[in-house]
């Protein structure tokens, strides 16, 4: 105790704001702008024009889409603050932003709904190694006593939530708060400083548990302070402070704060407690495994299209410094010139010259350069820091623009977004033709498809993907197959006789001969092959044919009119001919699905499964997270295709799933029909 923390890191920080959807990060963004001084007022979200709320779809949707960088200074301190997306369909936005950051502000409330979500985003603090601090928002309109909602939020955090505020009331309303540590009562002032005044008497036996109980928490890590609290001694303030610092930094402790953003309340006491015990960005770089020398490292957190002035990459100097005009590396043989440096307020830049170890800039025009991506002035590059892993892709459109001259643009418009966003893929179905995107939710590419329309003036067609039916055959059938046209001078003539037979599932296709005394000639034989795979690619129900042999068993040629096209011609009429004695039948793929849920929601989900035609295989605990299963089913794909909505909709919008092909199975009935009808309707668009 004493000098544990080492005394207040100096320099530029960097801090994300994260927390569940609709917790108030952007308020609480807005709020920190307006108490220094950089807006004149605080904007309420409802009203579309906060510094997070730059974009026409965040507007729209009444929701960040995107995560927003605010540059500010504070007490002659330099901070940066990464208003980070709530809902887990976006949460992917902060995970290059949390790797380079020092310091996370997670704003909850004591919403029993929200502790899955809550759960979600601590979970990813842990994994990266990025200490937090919880502030606890609305308080004023919270109806359990701030310690019944620390016990309800406890279970969504490994380390010990540790109260350094309690509310101040009156009357039973919530005025102010106390800080523990300073022993001192602030009461609040809607926009504007707090009143610094004495703890009331009534209040001073609750301060005085509540402050016992937070020693008790630091006491765990600190043997003197164990000592000082047996003998009944009284820790001088430094020495608390010295010990809250060094458990934030460690990550042994997540202190809690309190207030409501929507008034401004706590947030200066939020402020002084982030520029006190916030880790330097020397912490960040060793956490991220920098490697001490000269060269600059820079680590990108965002990308940018903006429209007038082009990509920018917003970026974090972990270590040396770059000026307008830099050279920085990708790998041994990739480098790209800063062309501009700028501070960010929102949408709004300010130009500079150079970036020095610390700040968040956004660095201009990097071509090749991508999110996640580290970056070093040094030649030859460097090793990658940040190993970003989106998660598996569980909703998808099938994307064509209105108008085919698009085809080009819509493409290199969606390649734009796909780095700006690394969590959109896409993908050509070679198949079907389709363009598909595919992201983490009906929201996320509505948004994407948004930005298409709308950044990019692009009409688009948006429609599900094809599901890849396949054909089979369930028996087998000897058939000939002759092709002959005769029409001045030399005719056509091809003959052959095809073995059609079903093999199990999952073997694909199977070409063989058996032709003796030459009666087809071996040159031909490789054209038969390719005029049966050519009929494989569509089938009497439409759909590519699996699952079967054919065996070229007999034939006869002429040496005249026979050729390449005629054998060709020959196999697909003996395919089409035979397919139809073969009891053809319609495959749909089956998937296992992984599907990761709250325990609450268990047995909603389970009761799902059967009315999408699945079947559960079973459920578990899920390893690692208390209070979650993992339910196992299969499910065909075509039902798969908005899972996600219901899965959400069932959960409080944090369940997800997995994915992956198992088997194919037979489809018959109705089902098959309308397969068959879909396939039909979208070769005739």
């Amino acid at each position: 105790m004493g000098n544990r923390a080492g005394g207040r890191r100096t320099g530029p920080k960097c801090i994300a704001i994260v927390g569940p959807f609709a917790s108030g990060k952007t308020t609480l963004l807005e709020a920190i702008l307006a108490r220094t001084g950089i807006i004149p007022r605080q904007n309420p979200v409802s009203s579309g024009n906060t510094v997070s709320d730059h974009s026409p779809e965040a507007k729209a949707h009444a929701m960040s889409v995107e995560a927003s960088v605010a540059t500010i200074d504070f007490m002659g301190d330099s901070l940066t603050f990464v208003d980070c997306p709530g809902s887990v369909e976006f949460a992917f936005e902060s995970d290059a932003v949390l790797a380079a950051s020092d310091l996370a502000v997670v704003v909850a409330e004591a919403d029993e709904k929200k502790i899955p979500a809550l759960q979600l985003i601590l979970r990813k603090l842990d994994d990266l190694g990025v200490p937090r601090i919880l502030f606890l928002n609305k308080i004023d309109k919270t109806a359990a006593g701030v310690r019944d909602a620390l016990k309800l939020l406890q279970p969504a955090s490994y380390a010990p939530l540790l109260l350094r505020q309690i509310p101040l009331r009156r009357d039973g309303v919530v005025i102010g708060s106390i800080d523990l540590a300073l022993e001192r009562a602030y009461v609040w002032r809607d926009f504007a400083e707090s009143e610094v005044a004495e703890i009331p008497t009534d209040e001073k036996a609750r301060e005085i548990e509540a402050r016992f109980s937070m020693l008790e928490t630091l006491a765990d890590h600190d043997d003197l302070l164990m000592e000082q609290l047996l003998e009944e001694k009284e820790p001088p303030h430094d020495e608390i402070f010295d010990d809250l610092s060094a458990d934030l930094r460690d990550g042994l402790v997540t202190p809690v704060l309190i207030g409501t953003a929507e008034k401004g309340n706590g947030v200066l006491r939020l402020l002084k407690a982030i520029r006190h015990d916030a880790p330097d960005v020397a912490a960040t770089a060793r956490r991220l495994g920098v490697k001490e020398g000269d060269a600059a490292i820079v680590q990108v957190m965002k990308t940018i299209h903006t429209p007038h002035g082009g990509k920018l990459s917003v970026s974090r100097i972990l270590s040396g410094s770059v000026n307008d005009g830099s050279e920085l590396w990708m790998s041994s043989s990739e480098s790209a010139r800063i062309s501009g440096i700028y501070r960010l307020l929102g949408k709004d830049q300010t130009k500079l010259g150079s970036a020095k170890t610390g700040e968040t800039v956004a660095l201009g025009k990097l071509d090749g350069v991508k999110t996640g991506q580290t970056l070093t002035s040094a030649k030859g590059g460097t090793e990658q820091l940040a190993h970003l892993d989106p998660p598996q892709p569980v909703y998808a459109f099938s994307l064509r623009p209105k108008e085919r001259k698009d085809d080009v643009r819509m493409s290199a418009a969606i390649q734009r977004l796909a780095e700006e966003d690394p969590s959109l893929t896409l993908r050509q179905n070679q198949d079907s033709g389709e363009t598909v995107l595919s992201g983490h939710g009906e929201m996320h590419l509505r948004v994407t498809v948004e930005r298409l329309e709308g950044k990019n003036q692009i009409p688009i067609d948006v429609r599900p993907p094809v599901v890849p039916y396949r054909e089979t055959i369930r028996k087998g059938v000897v058939q000939r197959g002759r092709h002959k046209k005769q029409s001045g001078g030399h005719g056509q003539f091809g003959d052959v006789v095809l073995e059609i037979k079903p093999l199990p599932r999952g073997s694909g296709f199977q070409f063989t001969d058996t032709i003796t005394g030459g009666v087809v000639p071996k040159q031909y034989i490789q054209s038969v092959e390719a005029g049966v795979r050519d009929f494989l690619k569509s089938g009497p129900m439409g759909f590519p044919i699996v699952d079967i042999a054919v065996n070229l068993s007999d034939g006869s040629y002429h040496a005249v009119d026979s050729s390449d096209m005629a054998f060709q011609m020959a196999a697909r009429i003996g395919m089409k001919e035979g397919m139809a004695q073969c009891s053809p039948v319609l495959l749909e793929p089956i998937m296992k699905v992984e599907i990761a849920t709250p325990s609450e929601a268990t047995a909603r989900i389970t009761a799902l499964v059967p009315q999408r035609r699945g079947q559960i295989l079973g459920f578990d605990a899920r390893p690692g997270w208390p209070g979650w299963d993992v339910v196992e089913a299969t499910m065909p794909q075509s039902e798969i295709g908005d899972l996600i909505i219901e899965l959400r909709s069932a959960t409080s919008g944090v369940a997800t799933y997995k994915a992956t092909f198992d088997h194919m199975a037979e489809l018959t009935g109705r089902l098959a029909d309308q397969a068959m009808s879909q396939q039909a309707g979208g070769k005739a668009a």
